[in-house]
């Protein structure tokens, strides 16, 4: 998979945004974990998820595959509930 798999036609202008931000991470495993996620449920996220959301795009690509692989403790400003369903989405993506 090289990239979105939905098309952003139907996304408001800050979701088109935040799918592009997690196809384009800066490393190819944080591109494939955020993006796939992002194509998969960005568009029923609600505003708190989608803040949320957003707030995980911010957060350096090496902390955030640490958080997500369990490699390291999750920070509580991020730990919220779209960040545990990256992270089983993700788990579920490679098993």
């Amino acid at each position: 998979m090289t990239g979105t798999t939905i098309s952003s036609a139907t996304l408001n202008p800050r979701r088109r945004r935040l799918l592009f931000r997690a196809w384009r991470r800066g490393t190819r495993e944080m591109d494939l974990i955020m993006g796939r996620f992002a194509d998969a449920r960005l568009p029923g996220l609600d505003a708190r998820d989608t803040d949320d959301f957003e707030r995980l795009l911010e957060a350096p690509d090496t902390d955030l595959f640490n958080w997500v692989t369990g490699a390291a403790p999750v920070p509580t400003e991020f730990d919220t509930p779209v960040f545990h369903a990256l992270q089983a989405f993700s788990r579920s993506e490679t098993s």
